[in-house]
Parts: C-alpha cells; structure tokens; sequence
C-alpha cells in the first residue's frame, strides 16, 4: 500500500518561509513525476510546482523564484521550500506523484494535504 503524507504547514507572517515535505512509503520501485498542488478557500485546486524523476522542475508564474521543489530519491522524499510568503499563498498543500511499485504499472497518488496560513 503506497502512502503519500504531507508535513511543515503552519501559521507563517507575510514574507516568511515555510518547508513542506512529502513522505513516500510502501512497496516503491520508483517515484516518478512528483507534483505539489494548493486550493485556497473558495478557490480550484491548482498546480503549484512539478519536479520529474531527472529533477527537472516547473512552476506556476505566481511562485516563480519564490518556491523551489526537491526531492531526495534515495529517501522517498520530496520538497517544497516557500520563501516570500504573501496571504493569497495561503492555501491547503497537496502531494501528488506518479510512483511505480516493485511489482506493477506506475499509479498516481495523493496525499491528504497540510495547511499553510499566511497572516500577520
């Protein structure tokens, strides 16, 4: 059973920084593309940033040079690091990554998001 748990939301002032990461767990050959996504109050899940398997990475035009996503293979692991923090940032982040099990096609997954708020 593969599992994606998300952690390091929290309560954060405008142009603070805040450190997400996505835990990896279960029967994992591989973790493929690797993607965060964010949905704001009264607002449509978005895509926020994107890192494939070769760390290749993309990003919305709103976080551009403010949001930098990672990932540590050899871990399971994947990051996000959120600098310049503004209020419209606020939002529930979710992980979402195509991962191939040890035995099987790859699957895509979701983890269950954690909150970031950013106010003064």
């Amino acid at each position: 059973q593969v599992q994606l748990v998300e952690s390091g939301g929290g309560l954060v002032q405008p142009g603070g920084s805040l450190r997400l990461s996505c835990a990896a767990s279960g029967s994992i050959f591989r973790i493929n593309t690797m993607n965060w996504y964010r949905q704001a109050p009264g607002k449509e899940r978005e895509l926020v940033a994107t890192i494939t398997s070769g760390v290749s990475t993309n990003y919305a035009d709103s976080v551009k040079g403010l949001f930098t996503n990672s990932r540590d293979n050899a871990a399971n692991m994947g990051y996000l690091q959120m600098n310049s923090l503004k209020p419209e940032d606020t939002a529930v982040y979710s992980c979402n990554a195509s991962i191939t099990p040890i035995f099987g096609r790859a699957m895509e997954y979701w983890g269950k998001g954690t909150l970031v708020t950013v106010s003064s």
